[in-house]
């Protein structure tokens, strides 16, 4: 998400989100052997924060990061593969680069930003 003068943009739609509305990120994990992704934030400076973990059949995400809740952060999934995060009532301090990320059976990382 990149701060507009009032506004949120989502690259590279360039969809604009207004203060207080919705964001949502989309995340595709190839080839996901049914691991649970989390997200991660990212601003520039600053070391990269956790944010929760979901995986396709749980309900909700699990294992939120600490400065990170359930009443504006959580997660859905359309398949093994694809992830939504889903930011409500956005805020200027929302602004930052945003990955998901899941761990695959040898210990390396898939990274999608």
């Amino acid at each position: 998400l990149l701060l507009a003068p009032s506004s949120l943009s989502v690259p590279p739609a360039a969809t604009s989100i207004n203060l207080g509305d919705t964001a949502t990120l989309g995340c595709n994990i190839q080839n996901n052997e049914g691991n649970s992704v989390r997200w991660m934030k990212h601003v520039p400076g600053i070391p990269p924060q956790y944010i929760l973990r979901f995986l396709h059949s749980w309900n909700t995400p699990k294992y939120y990061g600490t400065k990170f809740s359930s009443s504006r952060f959580t997660s859905k999934a359309q398949n093994k593969n694809d992830y939504q995060l889903i930011i409500s009532n956005v805020e200027a301090s929302d602004t930052a680069v945003y990955y998901c990320y899941n761990w695959d059976s040898s210990g390396s990382a898939g990274v999608s930003q």
